[in-house]
């Protein structure tokens, strides 16, 4: 049982931190062409809502159940792991998806010549940049356990 949970966490781990990796593609490429702007925004929120998050609470809830298993909750790398979750969950939750559909809601009022936009926009990359890191940290964690 332990193995099939590793499998479907380590699935959902790759589809998670990949899907967010796409984000970073989807507005460079949106950027190129402007017109385009709206559609991958959306995507990116379509992505988010219906693919990324998703994942990430399953992640939470294979983690939580492999630890229960196999670990202890007080192991090092899972106490870590599940610190960075809940400030990536918070994050996510409470800034980066708000301010992504408020800048399509801000596209859509004025262009991406307005200022609510363009200072959406630079909070969505200063938000999001951080979520990446952390993302990366909790891979990082789950692959090398650290001890100390």
């Amino acid at each position: 049982m332990f193995l099939v949970l590793k499998y479907i966490h380590v699935m959902l781990a790759v589809t998670a931190v990949g899907t967010n990796i796409t984000y970073a593609v989807w507005g460079a490429r949106a950027r190129q062409t402007p017109e385009h702007l709206g559609f991958a925004l959306r995507g990116i929120k379509f992505l988010d809502d219906r693919v990324a998050n998703p994942c990430y609470i399953l992640l939470l809830l294979t983690g939580v159940a492999m630890a229960a298993i196999h670990y202890s909750f007080t192991t090092r790398f899972i106490e870590i792991g599940i610190v960075l979750w809940v400030v990536l969950a918070g994050l996510a939750a409470g800034q980066y998806s708000p301010t992504l559909r408020k800048q399509i809601d801000a596209l859509d009022a004025g262009g991406t010549e307005s200022e609510l936009f363009k200072q959406l926009d630079r909070r969505a990359t200063a938000i999001g940049i951080p979520l990446a890191i952390i993302a990366l940290l909790i891979v990082l964690d789950m692959v090398v356990k650290p001890s100390f």
